[in-house]
């Protein structure tokens, strides 16, 4: 058995099904993401975790223990919050050394583990300073240290980055990232930012409406997205529609008569499919060259690439092109477009 599995987890409130058959294992040390949109269950999935939320139906284990009922301050889970949730009224040491005392522990191996927390997140000089006397960060990984001091079997973050800007945020998630491989704990985030969840996790589970709709590695998860949902959340796609036409053995999908090569499946004659290809999988070419040709309706500088919005006979189509030593397009200027048979993924 993995070191923390659910199975069947449900939540209802009345008839309303939040969280619909939730079915998770994960390895010991592992870092896997729930990613979705708000409202998805993605939260009170962690909730359940946590024992702040009674689950209707399901299990909970922990290391072989079924813990679904048990209270929350019985788990010896670490949590973060998104507000932090510190208390204002103690240090940054004393907000450390708090769960431990509650844990009845000695006084020095106390002070050893707040020591050593606190140096794991580089805020040892901080100690004595109190949380309205921090910046937005360094509130974060206090929340953070807080949390791994009592050495929990497993780490709950629920949107730990959601309050930092742009900036602070990306250098987050590396920190966030190095500490917890140094550390080795099990967690489990919860986020709706597809970057967190991409350059974090050794897993994500996408949610959506409740239920779990794909559980991958980053990489697989945007290379082969098995809906369209997943295409257009995590990551951009152009979505394109076509009827599956057979011709001598090949099977090509016909796009108002732009014909596509359709591979990973059997296809019936006539079938709507629809086919993913990523903005960035396609490069522009000069004009009658490509699969097809279109006009540069609008452009927007992103800094390290140009992103385009191209009028075409398959409709509106995203791409993004680097920012590199070509001359970008300009609205109103017609281009080929062109892109690899491998780019395509076929959606149900």
């Amino acid at each position: 058995m993995s070191f923390l599995t659910l199975t069947n987890l449900s939540k209802f409130y009345g008839t309303q099904c939040a969280v619909d058959k939730v079915n998770l294992s994960v390895e010991k040390g592992e870092f896997v993401t729930l990613l979705g949109p708000s409202g998805c269950g993605k939260t009170t999935t962690l909730q359940m975790m946590a024992g702040f939320v009674e689950a209707s139906e399901g299990d909970i284990f922990l290391d072989g223990q079924n813990i679904t009922h048990k209270a929350p301050n019985t788990r010896g889970l670490g949590i973060v919050f998104q507000s932090y949730a510190l208390f204002p009224h103690m240090t940054v040491a004393q907000n450390l050394s708090f769960g431990l005392e509650m844990r009845s522990m000695a006084k020095a191996e106390r002070v050893q583990r707040v020591a050593s927390a606190l140096a794991l997140v580089h805020l040892s000089d901080l100690a004595q300073r109190y949380p309205r006397e921090l910046s937005g960060g360094q509130r974060q990984r206090v929340a953070l240290a807080r949390a791994l001091v009592i050495e929990p079997p497993v780490l709950l973050l629920d949107e730990p980055l959601s309050n930092l800007d742009a900036k602070l945020r990306e250098e987050m998630q590396f920190e966030l990232r190095q500490i917890q491989r140094k550390v080795g704990t099990t967690t489990i985030m919860v986020t709706h930012d597809q970057t967190e969840a991409m350059s974090l996790s050794d897993r994500v589970v996408v949610m959506q409406a409740g239920r779990v709709t794909q559980i991958d590695k980053p990489y697989a998860l945007y290379e082969n997205p098995q809906t369209p949902f997943i295409s257009t959340f995590v990551g951009k796609a152009n979505l394109l529609h076509g009827q599956v036409k057979n011709h001598e053995g090949d099977c090509c999908i016909d796009m108002q008569g732009l014909k596509l090569p359709v591979a990973g499946g059997v296809w019936a004659e006539g079938q709507t499919l629809m086919v993913s290809v990523r903005p960035e999988k396609i490069q522009c070419a000069a004009p009658g060259t490509g699969r097809l040709e279109g006009t540069v309706k609008a452009r927007f500088f992103l800094g390290s690439q140009w992103l385009y919005q191209i009028e075409t006979a398959l409709g509106l189509l995203t791409v993004t092109c680097a920012n590199n030593e070509s001359l970008p397009l300009h609205e109103g200027q017609i281009t080929g477009l062109d892109w690899s048979d491998a780019a395509m993924r076929v959606l149900p």
